[in-house]
């Protein structure tokens, strides 16, 4: 095992950390999936990671939500097993509470292609497209949503698949749950093959078709709509992409960006950006987090993609007296040393999770076990031509 040594060089604050790859020896669990246990002392504190280095060439990832749906939770290890998946690790952030609606992903979700949750503060994304000779990933900041068109007026959904709350226009897919699980307040329309075939005022709970979505509106986006709405009547339906136009994200690569969510199977959301163009680079004012949620030694789990075209999944177990976690500027440096040229941090804490070999390898910090989560990020065998 490589410990990370600290030397005090001429002033005490000067602190740098000395890092080594060369002793970090990863064992080939199937052919395209290379696992290694790592330790290191930061701050006198030991640091226990798990790392899961994928030739993408030779294996595909899926993004897949807990139960199949768009809200509910499911720990890691389940979602893995359930869907025969080799090694997996817990993906983006999610509501965590008691309520029905528990599982709902905190900022973008897009599986299969189907946008199932919107973007939130222009937060990085890893982007999965699963092509015919490797997988694809890539991250990016970005805005997404759905609207749809009526008599030439524009209506932007407040979100996709959640909760509906005051003065908000939802839309709900049959990805969600059999009904809208709204209460008797807003105003329901079902939507069929482009045309309103349904219109339910002051009644919730709406069923949802399978064959169409329906557009659920309270207080003031029902006084709004109401007047456009009539059954016969055609919807046009569109998801939108926004880029902000900042020094940081210039407007060349929005428009590769744009390509790449245009290729995207699937996309999962996360908090921060950590490395860009083989750099650190905590993006976490620009996607509105806090500076201790940055600082903070938490349980976290990573993406990187390499120099070397290979993915890497990284969890880091915490709040232990084996493992102490980490703050991202670390977790930034150690992804750097593995030969990072992009990553980003995913869901962590108590959700943190890694599961290869058919078990969990790392060590949930949940103090019910292993957490149940939103959704995950599975691997699995590249099917051969």
């Amino acid at each position: 095992m490589k410990k990370l040594f600290v030397f005090i060089c001429g002033h005490l604050w000067l602190i740098f950390f000395c890092f080594s790859i060369s002793a970090q020896e990863f064992k080939t669990i199937q052919d395209g999936i290379e696992y290694a246990e790592m330790t290191r002392e930061i701050n006198n504190l030991p640091v226990k990671m798990n790392l899961l280095r994928l030739d993408l060439t030779k294996v595909r990832l899926d993004v897949v939500h807990a139960m199949d749906a768009a809200i509910g939770t499911e720990t890691t290890s389940s979602i893995a097993m359930r869907h025969g998946a080799i090694a997996a690790i817990n993906a983006g952030f999610f509501r965590l509470d008691k309520s029905i609606f528990a599982g709902d992903a905190a900022g973008v979700l897009q599986i299969d292609g189907r946008l199932l949750s919107e973007s939130v503060n222009n937060r990085i994304a890893l982007f999965i497209s699963n092509k015919p000779k490797q997988t694809e990933v890539n991250f990016a900041h970005l805005n997404i949503n759905d609207l749809f068109i009526i008599k030439k007026k524009d209506f932007y959904f407040s979100g996709i698949n959640r909760q509906r709350k005051a003065d908000e226009l939802i839309k709900f897919t049959s990805y969600f749950r059999p009904t809208t699980l709204t209460e008797n307040s807003g105003l329901e329309i079902v939507v069929r093959n482009g045309k309103i075939v349904e219109i339910n005022d002051a009644k919730g709970d709406s069923p949802i078709p399978k064959d169409g979505f329906i557009i659920s509106a309270s207080g003031k986006m029902r006084e709004q709509i109401l007047p456009f709405v009539k059954v016969g009547r055609k919807i046009k339906f569109r998801t939108v992409v926004k880029f902000e136009a900042k020094e940081s994200f210039p407007n060349t690569e929005s428009r590769r960006t744009s390509i790449t969510y245009s290729t995207a199977e699937d996309i999962t959301n996360g908090v921060p950006q950590l490395i860009r163009n083989g750099k650190t680079e905590i993006t976490w004012q620009q996607e509105k987090s806090s500076k201790a949620f940055v600082e903070t030694k938490h349980p976290r789990t990573a993406v990187a993609k390499l120099k070397d075209g290979k993915f890497l999944m990284v969890t880091v177990d915490g709040r232990s007296e084996e493992s102490g976690g980490i703050g991202l500027q670390n977790l930034a440096e150690i992804l750097l040393e593995f030969g990072a040229t992009d990553a980003m941090n995913l869901d962590g804490g108590g959700s943190t999770t890694m599961f290869a070999g058919g078990k969990v390898v790392n060590k949930p910090s949940d103090k019910e076990g292993e957490r149940k989560v939103s959704d995950a990020i599975l691997v699995f065998p590249r099917k051969k031509n």
